[in-house]
């Protein structure tokens, strides 16, 4: 799960592959702001083929809250 959401960071979002690691604060390590991450949502959600409400967005602090989101919502 790890890999395709990196996939998805680098690919969309054009952040640096080597930055994209489970530990990585979204707004402070890999510069996601605020418009960057609602197209990140918008990505994932066609990746996965999942929903991410605006309120679960706000939540993502770290590459790892991303995972398990994602995770959570295709189990």
């Amino acid at each position: 799960m790890f890999e395709k959401v990196k996939e998805v960071l680098v690919n969309a979002i054009h952040v640096d592959a080597a930055s994209v690691v489970l530990t990585a604060k979204l707004r402070e390590d890999l510069d996601i702001d605020s418009l960057s991450a609602v197209e990140l949502a918008l990505e994932l959600e066609t990746a996965f083929d999942i929903r991410i409400e605006d309120e679960e967005l706000v939540k993502l602090l770290t590459v790892q809250d991303v995972v398990d989101v994602v995770s959570a919502k295709k189990a």
